[in-house]
């Protein structure tokens, strides 16, 4: 037989009836398998063992052996058994061993259900050369669960309201309770009840519990906040179904609170009330009303809200309430009069701000009656009407009446004088009598003062009695002023400026009145006829009732300012009329009709210090020197920076033999300046064009075969007159480049017996070139060029050696 054996399990459900190859097995061996086609026709048969049971909490023996399992090869060759898996070599590792040679199964340390319900395992069978011999078999161990847990609620506390009153079968909360077992076992399943209820008023038995919900409901009728406001419950819940010998159990606290609803309406501690208030004054506390309430403070149910039913007619008072006290704040809120009423009998109700619950029953005191007396004090003195409105027309003289602005004292049952001052005049126009109230004028009233809004000018007056304490009130009267024809219009603008020829259309003028309509425009404009020449020279074309053109009457005026005066007239009944001296400046034009810069500044000027035309020619002489002399000063600095220059090329070598740095105004013309050939600076000759010269030019260098505007060379003269008539030549010559180009003064030729600069060498060198140095050469002849060159006739000639 091939496959593998269990021993110690015997299950007919498993047994096929199949015995191979005549072997006899041990009637508790089970064979369990399941077949598959294997290479070559083969039956292989797998091995299909059934799940281990092991209960948890074991007491046993450790190990404990579970099962035996073998392969039935191992009677042809010697095998190991191994097991793998969660609980054998993975976490928890060690729960489960196998004997390598034996096969036999078993469990090292009690299990725990809770922990872990089952374990999946795979035993392996291999030779002593670890070549696997069967298939890995799985085998399943499952933890057989025990009554080990007590059941858990899920709060030590449960809270749960209900509202009072509340029906027979209202839910109030549901308390939950867990157990760790296996719930589809009874070892799991739980069953809840009410041990006891505190307090038992006004039943011992106002709830229930559903045994398997846990769902608690109320059972009784009565609840009532304010007899009972909480109730305390301890439920159990025990497992095994709620069996008393066998189950587990558990309690925890259940609190009811009876929520409060609106059954009992406020009612008033009495029947009367009573208050006093001083007349005119708001907001003042007249009484307290109180009122009991049995619902719970702070609430809906319990705040209540006041009204005034009956007794105030006009709404001369509002009961608000005081939150921390419930109580009703009877308070004025509109002033109330003495003289008028002496007394009010208020009827005020009270309810809650939360409706009333149905079936709640009718209060005894819903409504209170308020008795409030009036106290008589000193008012003071009223003006009617205020203001008071009085029409008139500006320009009335000092001391004209107004008006009587008088006030009336409204304490009719007291013998009281009044007497009148002025509080704000702010224009200072008026006065008022003390006793009689009588107003007058104490100035010319005038419309068009800045204190004038809208016509209207407003004055505050106080009257003031002499009771105790004195008592004072103030009005306020109202002038409106009427406009008459009191200014002259004036002229706009009062400065203009025109051409000195005549240009169309002209310069406009306007003016301006301060007067209303019909006082004011349409205006008259007119030239004034003195002194004759104004006319002569000028014209004035009205154009509208607002517009009047000025233009010049000649064909030329010279520029200047000139002095032109226009008479304006409004159309009042009785017109008004001024006449301004217009101020025209004429100056020279341009096309666009604008005044020449030079002229209009010199003009300007003149307006600005009120000069005449003759300071004004004053003025231009004055600008023509300064610009003269400004030229001169620039002339004078630009010989004198030449001059320096001069100097610092022609400076005497015996003066200063030091090195120096020579700084010439201009640095080049940047990269383009590297395109010429230098050789040309010693053979000018080898440029020409077929000479074989190799230098590049550039294209602004001026031509080499041209004829020079320079100074020819001197033969044995000063060589310092000789570069400075040179350098002069060039700063003059047109055709000079605007870069850095080759200058060509002159050259020596090749026939000179010098030779080249560069092969100077200095006397104590010791010779080598043509002319370098030694006695090969002599340069006496240097001393003849000038005291400039006597300096290298030392260096070099004859007496160089000794100096070195």
């Amino acid at each position: 037989m091939d496959g593998w054996m269990m021993d110690g399990w015997m299950d007919d459900g498993w047994m096929d009836g199949s015995w191979m190859d005549g072997w006899m097995m041990d009637p508790d061996v089970l064979f369990p398998w399941r077949r598959r086609a294997g290479s070559g026709g083969r039956v292989k048969r797998d091995w299909v063992i059934p799940p281990i049971n092991v209960p948890e909490n074991s007491r046993g023996q450790f190990p404990e052996d579970l099962v035996r399992i073998r392969s039935d090869r191992d009677r042809s060759r010697t095998l190991r058994y191994s097991v793998t898996g969660p609980g054998a070599d993975q976490p928890p590792a060690g729960v489960f061993v196998i004997g390598p040679v034996s096969g036999q199964l078993a469990v090292t340390r009690p299990l725990d259900r809770e922990h872990i319900a089952s374990f999946h395992l795979r035993a392996h069978a291999v030779d002593l050369n670890g070549n696997q011999v069967e298939n890995p078999v799985d085998i399943v161990v499952n933890v057989v669960d025990q009554n080990d847990n007590r059941p858990e609620f899920a709060h030590a506390v449960f809270n749960g309201s209900v509202p009072e009153g509340a029906r027979p079968g209202t839910l109030v909360m549901t308390v939950t309770a867990a157990d760790r077992d296996d719930p589809k076992t009874a070892n799991g399943m739980l069953r809840y009840r009410i041990i006891t209820q505190n307090p038992q008023s006004p039943s011992a038995a106002m709830f229930t519990i559903n045994n398997r919900t846990g769902d608690i409901i109320t059972v009784a009728a009565g609840l009532d906040r304010e007899s009972v406001a909480q109730y305390t419950l301890v439920v159990q819940a025990t497992d095994m179904e709620g069996s008393p010998a066998y189950g587990l159990s558990a309690t925890a606290t259940a609190v009811v609170r009876v929520a409060d609803v609106n059954d009992n309406p406020p009612e008033f501690t009495a029947d009367a009330f009573f208050g006093e208030v001083v007349e005119n004054r708001v907001n003042a506390v007249v009484a307290n009303l109180t009122v009991t309430d049995g619902d719970q403070p702070h609430t809906a149910a319990w705040a209540a809200v006041y009204r005034v039913a009956a007794g105030d007619p006009s709404g001369r008072f509002a009961v608000p309430t005081d939150p921390a006290t419930n109580r009703g704040l009877l308070t004025v809120v509109k002033p109330v009069d003495f003289e008028l009423t002496r007394s009010f009998l208020l009827t005020v109700e009270a309810e809650n701000e939360a409706p009333p619950a149905p079936g709640a029953r009718a209060p005894r005191r819903a409504a209170c009656a308020v008795t409030v007396r009036v106290l008589d004090a000193n008012e003071g003195p009223e003006f009617d009407p205020d203001p008071k409105v009085v029409r008139l027309e500006e320009g009335l003289p000092a001391g004209a009446p107004l008006a009587t602005f008088t006030a009336r004292d409204p304490d009719r049952f007291a013998r009281q004088s009044v007497r009148y001052s002025k509080v704000s005049d702010p224009a200072g126009w008026l006065d008022i009598d003390p006793v009689s109230g009588r107003v007058s004028t104490a100035a010319v009233l005038d419309r068009e003062s800045p204190y004038v809004r809208d016509d209207r000018y407003n004055a505050t007056f106080r009257a003031t009695d002499d009771g105790t304490p004195p008592a004072s009130g103030t009005g306020t009267l109202q002038l409106h002023l009427l406009d008459i024809n009191d200014h002259a219009p004036r002229l706009f603008p009062p400065e203009v400026e025109v051409c000195e020829r005549p240009r169309p259309p002209g310069v406009n003028l306007t003016a301006s009145d301060p007067d209303r309509a019909p006082n004011a425009g349409p205006f008259a404009f007119q030239l004034a006829s003195r002194p004759p020449a104004v006319r002569r020279n000028w014209t004035l074309h009205q154009v509208n009732g607002e517009l009047a053109q000025l233009r010049l009457r000649i064909g030329r005026l010279a520029s200047g300012l000139y002095e032109v005066p226009v008479s304006v007239s409004d159309s009042g009944s009785l017109p008004m009329s001024r006449t301004s001296l217009l101020r025209v400046k004429v100056c020279a034009c341009d096309r666009r009709g604008d005044c020449v810069g030079r002229d209009r500044a010199a003009a300007a000027a003149a307006a600005a210090a009120g000069m005449g035309a003759g300071a004004v020619v004053g003025v231009l002489a004055c600008v023509v020197v300064l610009l003269v002399l400004v030229l001169l000063l620039a002339l004078w600095a630009k010989r004198r920076d030449g001059g320096r220059r001069a100097k610092q090329l022609l400076v005497d070598p015996e003066d200063d033999v030091r090195d120096n740095i020579l700084k010439y105004d201009e640095e080049g013309g940047g990269e383009e300046d590297q395109d010429y050939d230098l050789s040309q600076l010693q053979q000018p000759d080898a440029a020409e064009p077929g000479g074989g010269g190799g230098g590049v030019r550039r294209l602004d260098e001026r031509p080499l075969r041209r004829e020079h505007r320079y100074p020819p060379r001197c033969a044995a003269g000063d060589i310092g007159d000789f570069i400075y008539e040179g350098l002069r030549a060039a700063d003059g010559d047109p055709a000079a480049p605007p870069y850095d180009s080759l200058l060509v003064f002159d050259y020596e030729g090749g026939g000179s017996t010098a030779g080249t600069l560069s092969s100077l060498h200095s006397a104590s060198s010791g010779g080598g070139g043509d002319g370098g140095g030694g006695g090969d050469q002599d340069y006496d002849y240097l001393a003849d060029w000038g005291p400039r060159f006597r300096k290298l006739a030392d260096l070099y000639g004859g007496g160089g050696g000794e100096e070195d």
